[in-house]
């Protein structure tokens, strides 16, 4: 998980309204009584079809489960609208956080794609949390540290833009601080490798059965973003872990210019950013996983849309 890195981010810029106003309500999750074989992260589905329930069985191990595919998106609005963000305040505002308040959005639309399976069942997870390795500082000797961020579903792209940066400073600011995932590998290298071994095994072993013993680790979220595009390089389709319960993996590349045609034959250069996407194909079906994508897609070449809430918020079935 060491090939994600983010540039260090500034403070936003103080104002009178740091986010941008809304006339709908924040949406409220139902309340649901726990029931036996819930999760503290998830509640575990019984309505779906016998064939998903079967599908964890045959397929046990989530790299059994690998599902990828690429898109490629025109970001000429996109980057538009990021320009916008960074005039009103929104310091460094950029394509990474304009994807994931797409995502975001995905899931408060396609909430199977916030789906997991942990213990051969299949659950529907509480929160929205989107996991990312950074570096402290942009220097090839400095260490990666993770960091897990929670949204709600009908977070506009400001709030996640503030969330996310809360999160990313918090760790930067610091360089010689050591974070709660740091602090965690730590300890467990320390073990010689045999204990380790155990000592891993019995983690999962908990884990199949319900109890996530270290929950705060970045194996445990709603997806995993890497931006090769900081890099320099393009994007890569990156493995997800049978470790934890991840169930999608997104990597974007570096921009690029497209030769494009209209209806009209019309031949114009536009700017480009691909995806690559590694998924667990259990949760969900592939028409599903289609129709979150391009809605995903739509999103990034409008992305206005997501200056205001979502009109509802889709629950996900019992």
């Amino acid at each position: 998980m060491n090939d994600t890195q983010t540039p260090a981010v500034e403070a936003p810029v103080e104002q009178e309204s740091a986010l941008p106003t809304t006339t709908k309500e924040r949406y409220v999750a139902p309340k649901r009584r726990r029931r036996w074989g819930d999760r503290k992260d998830g509640r575990r589905l019984r309505t779906i079809q016998p064939m998903s329930r079967l599908m964890p069985f045959i397929m046990p191990k989530r790299s059994d489960a690998c599902n990828m595919f690429t898109d490629s998106f025109d970001v000429t609005e996109a980057d538009k609208y990021c320009r916008r963000m960074v005039r009103d305040g929104y310091t460094n505002f950029n394509f990474m956080h304009l994807l994931i308040a797409a995502y975001v959005r995905a899931v408060s639309q396609y909430p199977a794609i916030n789906r997991y399976v942990s213990g051969q069942r299949i659950y529907a997870r509480t929160e929205i949390t989107v996991v990312m390795t950074i570096k402290k500082s942009m220097k090839i000797d400095e260490p990666d540290t993770c960091i897990k961020v929670t949204f709600a579903p009908d977070d506009t792209a400001a709030e996640i833009y503030e969330k996310f940066n809360q999160i990313v400073q918090a760790n930067q600011e610091d360089v010689s601080s050591k974070s709660d995932f740091d602090k965690i590998m730590d300890f467990f290298t320390k073990f010689p490798r045999l204990i380790l071994r155990g000592v891993v095994g019995l983690v999962k072993l908990f884990d199949y059965h319900g109890v996530a013993l270290l929950p705060d680790l970045p194996f445990y979220g709603s997806m995993i973003i890497t931006s090769m595009g900081s890099l320099g390089i393009p994007a890569i389709y990156h493995h997800i872990y049978d470790f934890g319960n991840l169930p999608v993996f997104l990597a974007f590349g570096k921009k690029y210019y497209k030769l494009v045609m209209d209806r009209e034959g019309n031949v114009f250069k536009r700017r480009h950013i691909d995806l690559k996407v590694v998924t667990d194909e259990r949760i969900c079906d592939g028409f599903y996983y289609a129709s979150a994508f391009k809605y995903i897609k739509k999103l990034i070449e409008h992305p206005e849309a997501l200056d205001e809430r979502p009109e509802k918020v889709v629950e996900d079935v019992d």
